[in-house]
């Protein structure tokens, strides 16, 4: 098992009951990236029981800038399992190995900012076969938190109520119709439980990247509400060695006109008082958005090429952002 820094459990790796709330969400996400081959991508799958439905996501990035995308929303009636609309994530060794398929369709986009308008994007491209088949074991310690003593009370002003993060190695083979890759490559993945609403927060911005099994970064900056910030994240080398990052300071550049980001550079403050900076540049983008009460809120996705440290490899940039 892995080395844990914050209240989380090996029986957390699992799902939890369910809590009263309406909007409660349990979800599990991994990313993976091929740094040889420059496939990667993500899969998420959040289960919303109590209002019925599952929330999941399949998202690919070709080496070439295409998307192979897919969401979907199927019934479900219990939180016993991630098991729904073709994506199975099953426990193999808690906080240290996982079993994540996909096998379905997904939308091909040879321009991916077209899905800004889903509706027209899924009727107007070309749809593909999937077939994705990866063993995520973990290369660096598990890092969260099952309880947070400073979350909001009120179910609707909650996002992540217990969360924790891991960064991974993934192998195995993604088939795109009758074409097969082998997949072999690092990442990160994340679990949370309790209340969630995606407009809950003002915006956020979420860089990760594990640069090989020695050192990885997750970069994390919140805005519950605008002007206020919480700066945070952590630097791993060498598979157990954990730094805080206490201080956060992003420079975005975005594309003229939108909220596409395309490229970054966040300048990182460590517990010891060390500092690092992280390059970021957008290699395939897709925009996403979540819509409720009258309010939609845009996040974009990201594969980032990043440099930090004399290192180079590919990882995951998500900028959310309500729209006004």
């Amino acid at each position: 098992m892995a080395k844990v820094f914050g209240n989380i459990e090996p029986q957390d790796d699992y799902t939890h009951p369910l809590g009263p709330e309406e909007n409660f969400n349990e979800s599990m996400y991994f990313n993976f990236f091929d740094q040889a081959s420059g496939y990667g991508g993500f899969m998420r799958c959040g289960n919303r029981a109590n209002e019925g439905y599952a929330e999941v996501t399949l998202c690919l990035f070709l080496p070439t800038g295409e998307v192979l995308f897919n969401y979907d929303r199927p019934r479900i009636e219990n939180n016993d399992a991630m098991d729904a609309a073709g994506m199975k994530f099953e426990v193999i060794e808690p906080l240290q190995k996982h079993h994540t398929t996909y096998k379905g369709g997904a939308v091909y986009l040879e321009s991916p900012e077209q899905m800004a308008d889903p509706g027209q994007a899924f009727r107007n491209n070309p749809h593909k076969k999937i077939n994705l088949d990866l063993t995520q074991e973990g290369i660096g310690p598990v890092y969260g938190h099952a309880t947070r003593e400073d979350a909001d009370t009120s179910p609707e002003q909650q996002f992540a109520k217990a969360h924790y993060e891991q960064h991974m190695k993934a192998y195995g083979t993604l088939q795109i119709d009758d074409d097969t890759v082998q997949i072999e490559g690092t990442g990160l993945r994340d679990h949370s439980w309790g209340p969630r609403y995606w407009q809950a927060l003002h915006s956020y911005r979420w860089l990760t990247c594990a640069f090989g099994p020695d050192f990885g970064l997750m970069v994390s900056e919140v805005s519950p509400q605008e002007g206020v910030r919480r700066e945070n994240g952590c630097v791993v080398r060498h598979g157990d060695k954990f730094e805080r990052i206490v201080k956060v300071d992003i420079d975005t550049e975005f594309v003229e006109g939108t909220m596409f980001h395309k490229s970054m550079t966040a300048n990182l403050g460590l517990e010891g008082g060390d500092t690092l900076t992280l390059e970021g540049k957008v290699k395939g983008f897709i925009p996403l958005r979540n819509r409720r009460a009258g309010m939609v809120t845009h996040i974009g996705e990201a594969m980032t090429e990043y440099r930090c440290d004399g290192r180079t490899a590919n990882g995951i940039s998500e900028y959310l952002d309500q729209v006004t």
